[in-house]
């Protein structure tokens, strides 16, 4: 996995396995790679992983089962799609309606441009 240098990086991978909740690549009740697993397969230290798994644990996206593992919240992908909107809202999207207002851009062509990029 190639991390960025803005975010830490058990917040990245906390942000891969949100992806993959989102996607439906991890489901509900499903089972998740155990530490040692996702750490070989991110190539990061298990304890990194580790910090990811209590990160996402403390926000109700996974839960432990002792002795089984970790697996997916079955409240997992509302969780995660608030908190994103939520930090789209609060930040990114006044910055990006700013850069649109600064070149031009007005209402309706961006939602011209919105419904094109939901068609495809």
């Amino acid at each position: 996995m190639n991390f960025k240098d803005n975010k830490a990086i058990y917040l990245q991978i906390a942000d891969r396995i949100g992806d993959d909740i989102l996607s439906g690549a991890l489901t509900p009740d499903g089972k998740i790679p155990s530490v040692r697993e996702l750490a070989a397969q991110v190539e990061v230290n298990a304890n990194t992983v580790a910090r990811t798994y209590d990160h996402l644990q403390q926000s109700g996206i996974i839960y432990t089962k002792r002795g089984l593992g970790y697996f997916v919240s079955p409240e997992a992908h509302d969780i995660i799609v608030r908190q994103r909107r939520q930090l789209l809202m609060q930040g990114e999207m006044d910055y990006f309606l700013g850069q649109l207002r600064a070149v031009g851009v007005s209402p309706d062509e961006l939602r011209d441009l919105y419904a094109d990029f939901i068609a495809r």
